[in-house]
């Protein structure tokens, strides 16, 4: 009766099939001659079939022989796929990553980041993508990005989400407004001033409208618009005062005067992963990379540095000479 082959066995039969005789065979797998030729006669014993016969001393392959080895050599050659799969990847990991982040970011934060993870991974294929929140979030649920690294509330019970780091919103104008003297800007400041702002949905917005609300202040007038960068290029223009994450506003810092705005106005820099599958080796550098660089920047509380052309770095009204 047959009974189904084992691995010892298929080995055995491939061997002598690719090298003609058992004693190469033999070789070839790293047993003796009698090892294989015992495996060969229970491999025919088990499949009820004549695969060999002796021609002048040498074994020949029967024509049932030579079809089961190309069924056996496909499983073969998947097994060998298999490895240098799995030798690519334990030598570089995932040969590409897909990062999404908000604008204010992806002009900010993250060139640093990226400039230091392709000095380590310089031949990985890196996608990075600036979204709004929605599609970011769309883009981790349906297994489009690896990564995804926010300044607006992007946690949802479907996402892995945490906090990278905290901060607080800025006030930016420009370096002659009337109001840069000062050492912070108030909320009361803010009566009857043009206001840049972001749109009605955005969380700096909402605590700004909401503050602005409990203090009974009214802007003189507002201009609207989607990105912290278009806002910081408003004001470096004179068109008002705008208010925005302190990421963005460390870009245009030599163009602004940028200041604390009282009261706090909380950002967070949010990291979410999908829920689907563990973090690669490139993903976990980079979310480490991105910490580091999150660590240089003022701590949650600390009013960031607002840096002038003319070399001096302003901190809470104190003013020190830069370091060339």
């Amino acid at each position: 009766m047959s009974r189904p082959l084992n691995s010892r066995e298929i080995e055995a039969f491939r061997a002598v099939i690719q090298t003609g005789t058992t004693t190469a065979a033999a070789q070839l797998l790293h047993t003796t001659q009698p090892s294989v030729s015992r495996l060969l006669a229970q491999m025919q014993a088990a499949a009820g079939l004549k695969l060999f016969d002796m021609h002048k001393g040498r074994l020949r392959p029967t024509p049932e022989a030579m079809e089961l080895y190309a069924t056996v050599q496909q499983h073969f050659m998947g097994r060998e796929r298999i490895e240098r799969a799995l030798s690519v990847l334990r030598q570089s990991g995932a040969g590409a990553l897909r990062v999404g982040c908000t604008p204010a970011l992806g002009l900010s934060v993250i060139p640093t980041v990226v400039h230091r993870f392709a000095q380590r991974f310089p031949s990985t294929h890196l996608s990075l993508q600036t979204l709004g929140t929605t599609p970011l979030r769309e883009g981790l649920l349906y297994g489009q990005l690896d990564l995804v690294v926010s300044t607006m509330a992007i946690a949802s019970a479907e996402l892995d989400a945490s906090v990278l780091h905290r901060s607080h919103a800025v006030c930016v104008m420009h370096p002659q407004h009337r109001l840069a003297a000062q050492d912070a800007i108030h909320v009361r400041d803010l009566q009857g001033q043009k206001l840049l702002t972001l749109n009605a949905n955005d969380d700096i917005f909402l605590q700004l409208q909401r503050t602005m609300q409990e203090h009974g202040i009214e802007a003189g007038s507002t201009i609207e618009t989607t990105y912290s960068a278009t806002i910081c290029s408003l004001a470096a223009q004179g068109l008002g005062i705008g208010v925005v994450n302190p990421y963005m506003a460390s870009v245009f810092a030599r163009e602004l005067r940028v200041l604390p705005l009282q009261p706090l106005c909380a950002v967070e820099v949010v990291l979410a992963l999908p829920p689907q599958y563990a973090p690669s080796e490139r993903a976990e550098c980079f979310i480490q990379l991105l910490r580091e660089q999150l660590q240089t920047l003022p701590e949650e509380g600390a009013p960031p540095a607002t840096a002038h052309s003319d070399g001096v770095v302003l901190r809470t009204g104190r003013a020190r000479k830069m370091q060339k």
